[in-house]
């Protein structure tokens, strides 16, 4: 009888068998019901009433199992996506799904995160040279005090993520919507930004001296005491954009050598820049 309730319970368990708590728990029930039967042939009952009625005593357990299962592997999962102070130059995390993944104070150089859903990810303080994020998901991704020279960011969904004091020399971001983006106290001027649209997006006490953002589309993003020495928005579409430079005069006059030639702006952006004491020429006001 034994062999017939162990049976049983394989039966249960099969999906889950994979499931180290599970496997776990399938030991302890095993106990339990063969304890369980024992009483029941104790109190007279023949072989098969007591394997019905032992069944039984234990009640539709699947739903529980299958929860088990389930918190099981979420936590498997977190101590699997848990990389923190890792040596991990040259891997392929081409296409994995690594949400909420710790990859902080590591060194990363010339991976590939290409197509990896990353959301939530955190790699603060990491080596990150040479890595390709094209295709990836960074949505609530952290990056802040990285180095990711030379690193790619094509097609990438970027929501949220902080980009913040991070070393972003030759980073390229092409064809991709930046959307909550945050680029705060951190140096772009050798970052490439190609056919990018960019809502909501922080460049406050950026260094953007010299960029080009030619025809590019911006709504709700601010340059509050950003460096804009030579920046060009020739042809850009802006909508309710912040130009705040505190009171200093050093923004102020780099904001007269920002090229707006053709840019097309709302009301409230055009008069931030005026507010500035600075009239932009040759643009178009909506």
């Amino acid at each position: 009888m034994t062999d017939k309730l162990n049976q049983y319970l394989e039966g249960v368990f099969a999906p889950y068998e994979a499931t180290r708590s599970v496997s776990e728990l399938k030991a302890d029930l095993l106990a339990d019901l063969q304890e369980r039967y024992r009483e029941l042939r104790a109190e007279g009952k023949d072989e098969a009433t007591a394997f019905e009625l032992t069944v039984d005593s234990i009640g539709d357990i699947e739903e529980t199992v299958h929860e088990v299962a389930n918190l099981s592997r979420t936590l498997e999962r977190q101590v699997v996506t848990r990389f923190d102070a890792s040596a991990l130059e040259g891997s392929d995390f081409a296409g994995v799904s690594a949400r909420s993944g710790r990859f902080g104070a590591s060194a990363l150089r010339g991976s590939d995160f290409s197509n990896a859903d990353l959301a939530g990810s955190k790699f603060k303080s990491s080596d990150m040279r040479e890595i390709t994020f094209d295709g990836a998901n960074l949505t609530d991704a952290v990056l802040t005090t990285a180095e990711l020279k030379g690193s790619t960011f094509r097609r990438a969904r970027l929501v949220r993520t902080d980009f913040s004091m991070s070393g972003l020399y030759e980073v390229r971001f092409e064809d991709a919507a930046l959307t909550d983006v945050a680029f705060r106290q951190t140096d772009l001027r050798r970052t490439v930004f190609a056919r990018c649209t960019f809502t909501g997006v922080d460049f406050t006490q950026s260094d953007l001296r010299g960029l080009s953002f030619e025809g590019e589309t911006f709504t709700g993003v601010k340059f509050d005491q950003a460096a804009l020495e030579g920046v060009s928005l020739r042809g850009a579409i802006l909508r309710d954009c912040s130009f705040r430079g505190g009171w200093t005069k050093k923004y102020y006059k780099a904001l007269r050598t920002v090229n707006f030639d053709g840019a097309r702006m709302d009301k409230l952006t055009y008069a931030a820049i005026k507010g500035m004491g600075f009239t932009p020429a040759n643009v178009i006001v909506e």
